[in-house]
């Protein structure tokens, strides 16, 4: 399913975890679970992965991870303040060190002229730091723009965890 090149990444991510007592839970919308799915494809991820939210609707987004509402109506679900509060509140629901938050346009519909197909906001939080966000277009298909959002979640989590 994903590239060996992308698996040895997520490894050495979780050993870097692994090393420093680091847990991880992810916040997804867009990638629908495909970075969680990739760290747990490693044999022994359980000690560093705590748990994966789901949360492809805004009513998943507020329920699961609290998202405020206003959030929605000001900004909309492809922000970087939603992408900041999906990371903020998978920390606080969840006995993990990092989290990192995904939320995007896939495509192939639903891009506008200020939120085109590919627009991915991405934001980590760490029990110990500040939340920082990541904003990118990646170009491609469906699939490509959801893969480039887990190569880029892995790097940022990489970079935090670092």
């Amino acid at each position: 399913m994903f590239s060996k090149a992308l698996e040895s990444q997520a490894e050495q991510l979780l050993a870097l975890c692994r090393g420093k007592g680091l847990r991880i839970a992810t916040a997804e919308s867009c990638t629908g679970g495909l970075i969680a799915g990739l760290l747990t494809a490693v044999p022994g991820s359980s000690d560093v992965v705590e748990r994966g939210f789901v949360t492809y609707t805004n009513e998943a987004k507020q329920q699961m991870l609290g998202v405020p509402e206003r959030l929605f109506e000001q900004v909309g679900a492809v922000s970087e303040q939603v992408a900041r509060a999906m990371a903020d509140g998978a920390l606080a629901r969840s006995e993990a060190s990092l989290a990192v938050s995904v939320t995007g346009v896939a495509g192939p519909g639903g891009g506008t002229e200020a939120k085109p197909v590919g627009l991915v906001h991405m934001a980590v939080a760490a029990r110990v730091g500040e939340t920082y966000h990541q904003r990118y277009v990646f170009v491609g298909d469906r699939s490509a723009v959801r893969l480039a959002s887990v190569e880029a979640a892995i790097s940022m989590l990489s970079e935090a965890a670092a």
